[in-house]
């Protein structure tokens, strides 16, 4: 039975003899990689906003970026996610032009939101361990303000589509919908360009930048406090590993995704297989999996309450110390031996 779809550009969405690009196998397969991703990120992503409802203690400043970035995260996995499985399973997108840039819009909002939010994460441990403006204490106006505005600079940059500037379009396998890296007129290259240097390139920057100041002023308070039982050393080494798996999970998640765009940007006659350019968007999407894991599970505090309730009540493992509260052991020394 023959199937109408939505196809922007046949020559890049359908193969030569106007067949799909990819088996039904192929498409079979796709839905359930996605499906693996979508159900997990779902479930932890939820979890987490709905401890933090329940328990009072969990709804802290320092906190609020980490529920922020579940709620993107549930809503990237609840539209892109649940979408490109169900467009998978069917082999094609059948939710027309108008379905495409409002999958395509929400996608990109909810993903740059959540990346913004791992930047702002980022900056808020950096200033509650470094203290570069001096005692100044994060209080909730501050993290209301990160909020908003990791919302508002993702708004910014994915409403100009909707307006001219760019536009939302099939990416890979014709199954899910993007910013179109592919057309070359002036008007979209400048917007492509301007959204990747803002929304990857910034955002990244400013992680690496927070997080070097904060692994140098860990290695100088190790350097100059001596704690009994060599706390700080050890506090210095747990939370660089965190750091070093926050940044490796970030480019893994969205740098080929990003190199791809760029590729593609800069030469536009370049012959990539529909399903190679499939794979980085699907990686991007499952920083909706790994993200409540490394910045919330990690966490002692949320996982107190989160895994409880995933399981219905038991304690899977006694509670240990983890690489927050040795942030706060080298905080603490750091207030003493360091001037503010």
């Amino acid at each position: 039975m023959h199937h109408s779809f939505f196809t922007p550009n046949s020559s890049m969405y359908l193969g030569p003899h106007g067949e799909p690009l990819l088996s039904r196998t192929g498409f079979i397969l796709l839905s359930v990689v996605m499906a693996l991703f979508t159900g997990p990120a779902i479930l932890l992503n939820a979890t987490v906003i709905i401890v933090s409802l329940m328990h009072k203690q969990l709804r802290q400043p320092l906190n609020y970026a980490l529920v922020n970035m579940a709620v993107a995260d549930l809503g990237t996995a609840m539209t892109g996610g649940l979408l490109s499985v169900v467009n998978n399973a069917q082999g094609y997108f059948s939710l027309g032009r108008t379905g495409c840039v409002m999958e395509g819009f929400a996608v990109s909002l909810f993903g740059i939101t959540s990346l913004c939010t791992v930047a702002l994460i980022a900056v808020e441990r950096m200033f509650v361990i470094c203290k570069p403006l001096g005692q100044i204490a994060f209080q909730k106006k501050h993290a209301i303000g990160g909020i908003a505005l990791s919302w508002l600079w993702s708004l910014t940059w994915n409403v100009p589509p909707l307006l001219g500037w760019g536009r939302y379009e099939l990416e890979g396998v014709g199954t899910s919908c993007a910013p179109d890296w592919h057309n070359r007129d002036p008007h979209n290259v400048s917007y492509i360009l301007c959204y990747f240097a803002l929304c990857f390139a910034l955002p990244f920057a400013v992680i690496l930048v927070s997080y070097t100041k904060l692994l140098w002023m860990l290695h100088q308070v190790s350097k100059m406090a001596c704690v009994e039982g060599g706390a700080v050393a050890k506090a210095e080494m747990r939370v660089a590993a965190m750091v070093i798996i926050m940044v490796l999970t970030f480019l893994i998640n969205w740098l080929p995704y990003a190199c791809l765009s760029m590729l593609v940007v800069y030469n536009p006659h370049v012959e990539i297989n529909p399903l190679v350019a499939t794979m980085p968007v699907y990686l991007a999407k499952s920083s909706t999996v790994y993200n409540p894991i490394i910045y919330i599970y990690c966490n002692k505090q949320f996982r107190k309450y989160a895994v409880p309730f995933l399981l219905c009540g038991k304690k899977l493992w006694l509670e240990d110390d983890d690489a927050s509260e040795a942030a706060t052991v080298v905080e603490m020394t750091a207030n003493k031996v360091l001037p503010a």
